[in-house]
């Protein structure tokens, strides 16, 4: 039985992390309130609550965030970095106006280390974050299964796969990011948590190679170096073994999803 019964607002609640955590909330007990730009989507869960809101206007913000027991903010557009600014100071503005008594920001390992324009604005997102007013607390994952098959699959529809020489990844399943996310919603504010990286660093090419086989094709794969901005990720600053609690590895998620 949960004894809070207030509403946990799900921003981002459409995309990969966000639809995961809506579920997985649901299946905890609580009480979800979806915030969104557009129409309920057919496949939201019937249970959870859909309010309009624009991030980036601020719109809809104030009835979205009132009466909630915490905010777990999942809202970010990688092809627009500087919007990601925007909605953090849109939405601490209204969490603190509403009095909200958590918001749980979900970042990404290394955005502190990497000089890549979309982790510098997810690094002044943790700041916004930390300076806004509220009860805060931030988790920094590695990237999602999701996201390393999808990037895998641009680099393998020629006849040749291309790797990027020299990188790796520690990809995790977004599911256990989810379930992390809602035991940091029950613990309340808890400031900079451990990070949550994914089982197994993999070479690029052990992960082309294991992508392939899960995904029946057959082709070389070619090492190819990668340009001067990527320089934080061949260092491995992205990368966080000391934290590798994750359970599902990239080849049991690739053929699970083959399946």
């Amino acid at each position: 039985m949960v004894d809070d019964e207030r509403p946990v607002l799900v921003t981002g609640g459409t995309g990969t992390l966000g639809r995961a955590l809506v579920h997985t909330l649901l299946d905890a007990g609580r009480a979800v309130r979806v915030l969104s730009r557009r129409e309920r989507s057919p496949a939201a869960p019937a249970e959870a609550d859909w309010v309009f809101g624009n991030l980036l206007t601020g719109a809809g913000l104030a009835e979205a965030v009132t009466g909630v027991s915490a905010v777990v903010h999942c809202a970010s557009d990688p092809r627009r970095p500087d919007d990601d600014l925007d909605a953090a100071v849109q939405l601490l503005l209204a969490a603190r106006a509403a009095a909200a008594p958590h918001l749980v920001n979900v970042s990404i390992v290394g955005v502190d280390r990497v000089p890549y324009p979309y982790f510098k604005a997810k690094h002044r997102v943790e700041e916004i974050v930390e300076d806004g007013g509220v009860p805060w607390t931030i988790l920094r994952a590695t990237h999602f299964h999701d996201w390393v098959a999808t990037m895998l699959d641009k680099l393998s529809r020629g006849p040749v796969a291309v790797a990027p020489a020299g990188m790796s990844a520690q990809p995790v399943d977004v599911r256990e990011v989810a379930s992390r996310l809602v035991q940091l919603v029950v613990e309340g504010p808890s400031g900079r948590v451990d990070d949550l990286g994914g089982p197994q660093v993999l070479t690029t090419t052990e992960l082309m190679r294991t992508y392939l086989a899960a995904t029946g094709r057959r082709r070389p794969v070619w090492a190819v170096p990668v340009p001067g901005p990527l320089s934080g990720f061949r260092h491995g600053n992205h990368l966080t073994p000391e934290h590798a609690t994750g359970r599902l590895t990239f080849a049991e998620w690739v053929q699970s999803r083959s399946r």
